[in-house]
């Protein structure tokens, strides 16, 4: 690189973003749902302002958003780059105390609390990493490397541009949203005032991977609706939606189909929040796959175990409710290739290998897209996300800013053109 990246401002920077509790909260009705996003916010565009970003504000939405500027002359286009302040519900957030490796020297890591150990075993990209500076957990929370791991990147990445600005340059709008665990990430999004051309997203794993797909998702909600009574009084009378309900669950498939049986290209039905007494019980399914049309399949499925409960229970009743979520991004990059031909190009520059790859989730880049926005998603380091084993490479986030850096200099000559 013509301008090395600040490996020790960038660690610091992240160790300093994880210690705050940006966990997402399902339950809450606010936006965003949880105080720490907005204090993360506040924090980054202090920052952003002492780096020389004039326009950086945070709206009142807690979306943080700021531009640098052009170091080139002519119309070219803005580039917008998108990481998430919050963090997954699904481990413990609060208190994260990050583990600092200078050197990995390979093997397993024991970590200090809750008799945890990162096994080689369970995170086989380990045994390319020798050497790497990684951040692990303490054993007791998540890291929050999905997406702090993005944050600090665009960060260190906006203040490195700022400070080598014979660096050339479009413009490059940055946005940090909100609650994109809960999958609320683009509900405030404002297409019109981020004024981009094609955005990426900084929320992948590992090292040299352009996600260009990513899973079509759909939602349902299953309520069972008994009859509670005293259990004395209850024969014959008595509804037990309880049972129900555990009856349906076990109709769903579980040796296919199932997140714990699939990888790959393969989609799933998800049962994976329940509630249950007597008299009423919901249950929760996320369904996922690459192909859209096959989430009605999934769906079927879901509706013929409905059927089959309600004729085993008399008198129970089950209600499917389902919610569209996000769809493949792919649908919409077709129709403008060149925004991940160039993300790949810039790792040829590089002279890095990398890969072509699909989520089994979704990003907010994915919803920017439908939108209008081509966004694909880029890696920044993050590994065995949402778990206590979480851990990050310090060296991939490195790599992640040298990337970005050659991305908007093929976009600047792109732009010429």
């Amino acid at each position: 690189m013509a301008s090395s990246i600040r490996s020790d401002r960038l660690l610091e920077r992240f160790t300093r973003y994880v210690r705050v509790d940006t966990t997402a909260n399902p339950d809450s009705g606010e936006y965003p749902s949880s105080a720490g996003q907005l204090e993360l916010g506040a924090m980054l565009v202090d920052e952003l302002r002492q780096a020389g970003i004039a326009d950086a504000e945070q709206d009142e939405h807690g979306l943080v958003w700021g531009t640098v500027p052009a170091t080139v002359p002519g119309d070219l286009p803005t580039i917008l780059l998108n990481a998430h302040l919050d963090t997954s519900p699904e481990a413990p957030g609060a208190n994260v105390d990050p583990q600092i490796i200078e050197s990995y020297a390979g093997g397993d890591i024991p970590l200090p609390r809750g008799d945890q150990v990162i096994r080689v075993a369970d995170a086989p990209e380990l045994k390319e990493m020798t050497g790497h500076c990684l951040v692990t957990t303490d054993g007791t929370t998540l890291l929050g490397a999905d997406d702090k791991a993005g944050v600090a990147v665009i960060m260190e990445l906006a203040q490195h541009l700022i400070e080598n600005p014979h660096l050339p340059h479009g413009p490059v709008r940055i946005m940090f949203t909100c609650d994109e665990e809960i999958g609320h990430g683009a509900r405030h999004f404002d297409l019109q005032r981020a004024g981009a051309a094609a955005g990426y997203t900084l929320d992948g794993q590992g090292h040299g991977e352009v996600e260009n797909e990513n899973f079509s998702a759909d939602a349902l909600t299953v309520r069972a609706m008994g009859h509670n009574i005293h259990p004395a009084i209850a024969k014959g009378r008595m509804k037990h939606a309880l049972r129900a309900m555990c009856h349906f669950v076990d109709r769903l498939p579980r040796d296919r189909l199932s997140p714990e049986t699939t990888d790959g290209r393969n989609g799933f039905l998800h049962p994976y929040h329940l509630q249950a007494g007597v008299g009423e019980a919901s249950c929760e399914i996320l369904l996922r796959d690459f192909d859209t049309a096959r989430l009605d399949e999934y769906a079927a499925l879901a509706e013929a175990a409905a059927a089959e409960t309600e004729a085993a229970f008399p008198g129970v009743r089950l209600q499917i409710d389902r919610r569209r979520q996000y769809r493949n991004m792919a649908e919409f990059l077709q129709a403008a290739p060149h925004v991940v031909e160039l993300a790949c190009e810039a790792y040829r520059r590089l002279g890095r290998p990398w890969t072509l790859g699909a989520i089994r989730g979704g990003t907010d880049g994915a919803m920017f897209s439908e939108m209008g926005l081509p966004t694909p998603n880029l890696s920044t380091g993050q590994h065995a996300i949402h778990s206590v084993l979480e851990f990050a490479s310090l060296d991939e986030m490195v790599w992640a800013v040298e990337h970005l850096v050659e991305l908007l200099d093929l976009w600047q000559a792109f732009g010429r053109t």
